[in-house]
């Protein structure tokens, strides 16, 4: 039986016993935009420009710091939740230049993605230019993140069985080409779960992480078109957003993932080297992949979003992550779906403590919420420009905002 994700006597227990030496205790609130589903993700941007962060969910954008306020991006057509959104992600850029944030939406799995321009605040402009800029974005975390080194973010996502990105060209309106940067058997196709990016082996490349291993950066994509794979069975059935981060302080990056995003499961992954110096990896599970099995933090399904920050300003990235609401829904009469179907939409931080040794990582559960959990995406912003940051949340449950205070 899944360990109740409410925070429980127990839970608060374990949690009071792993953070005696933690930073004071955030408390959490959360407010909820709207209980419409019209999107699996949400973004954050000042899309007026009044220097106050506003929360982009599916059809509308929601006006900081209060989100009573909302206004119309294109025609709002609600889906239903035992269903799918065409809205899969969402990022907030200016991706033509003009000073003002736009809304990036990378579409369902096999499906486009476009972007939405800011009328730049203009009254009774009516719904925002769209512009496709991709026809087809596989697997089901695509990214929106520098790659490449040049300072600027592309879409990360799969195409025709193989990873790659693209970037918008001097007209962003246009198409964006797809390069591929693995072979064309990499992606197990449009629904291909579990990918992310990061510098794994500290040349200063950013390398890409996907289920079964990754692909290292070469010194000149250029010369080598076809990344070099490092096989590595992060995460046999695929999981969310994925991090090379340095967790236990050894000053290599080590890799966290969900196991399954339909299933259980949570681990990170301590980079180690070889008698020949060659990278590898020692698993460390956090979560097991069995509800029933003994655990030491609180145990949930359908880990389908992860973001890395650090929440409580100490210099170290932490997690938020959560249970994804009806990823695979039950039928009206209650059968089928995930495992863990009905239980509480959980969100969680993670605090990293750091030990004194390589392979020292603690993973601190804190509880935020049990009505909100994460959809396909979960973001982690300031969006008054100050910390904490605050959460933000967009699923079939609808739109969400946690906020954190320290406690007095």
């Amino acid at each position: 039986m899944t360990l109740p994700c409410r925070p429980s006597i127990l839970c608060l227990s374990l949690v009071s016993l792993l953070s005696a030496h933690a930073a004071p205790e955030l408390k959490w609130t959360t407010k909820q935009l709207t209980k419409e589903f019209y999107a699996e993700g949400a973004a954050a941007g000042d899309f007026n420009k009044d220097g106050k962060g506003d929360v982009a969910y599916g059809p509308f954008w929601f006006a900081g710091p209060d989100y009573t306020e909302k206004h119309q991006i294109y025609p709002p057509v609600a889906f239903d939740p035992r269903s799918y959104s065409r809205n899969f992600l969402a990022y907030a850029p200016d991706l033509n230049g003009d000073g003002w944030t736009d809304v990036l939406v990378l579409g369902f799995p096999g499906e486009d993605s476009y972007w939405f321009e800011n009328p730049k605040g203009a009254a009774g402009a009516g719904d925002w230019k769209r512009h496709e800029v991709l026809k087809v974005t596989d697997g089901e975390s695509p990214l929106w993140a520098d790659i490449t080194g040049d300072g600027k973010p592309e879409i990360i996502c799969a195409q025709n069985g193989a990873f790659g990105y693209a970037s918008p060209g001097e007209d962003p309106t246009k198409i964006w080409p797809f390069v591929p940067v693995t072979t064309d058997k990499a992606s197990s196709g449009r629904f291909t779960h579990g990918m992310g990016v990061g510098d794994v082996n500290g040349d200063g490349k950013i390398d890409l992480l996907e289920k079964n291993g990754w692909w290292e950066q070469p010194a000149d994509p250029r010369t080598q078109p076809v990344w070099t794979f490092h096989p590595v069975a992060f995460s046999p059935e695929g999981g969310a957003q994925m991090f090379a981060y340095d967790f236990d302080g050894d000053g290599d990056a080590d890799v966290f993932t969900s196991l399954a995003a339909h299933a259980y499961g949570l681990a990170w992954y301590e980079q180690v080297k070889d008698a020949a110096g060659a990278i590898t990896f020692v698993k460390h599970e956090l979560m097991p992949t069995d509800p029933k099995a003994p655990s030491k933090v609180p145990v949930f399904s359908m880990i389908h979003a992860i973001d890395l920050a650090d929440i409580n300003g100490d210099g170290v990235k932490d997690l938020v992550t959560g249970r994804r609401h009806w990823a695979h829904a039950p039928k009206p009469d209650g059968t089928g779906g995930d495992p863990g179907v009905n239980d509480p939409a959980v969100l969680y931080w993670y605090e990293v403590k750091r030990g004194s040794k390589s392979g020292e990582a603690e993973f601190i559960p804190h509880f935020i919420d049990d009505q909100s959990g994460v959809g396909t995406q979960v973001m982690v912003v300031e969006m008054d420009g100050k910390a904490p940051p605050e959460i933000v949340v967009g699923n079939k449950r609808g739109a969400f905002v946690s906020s954190a205070v320290e406690k007095p």
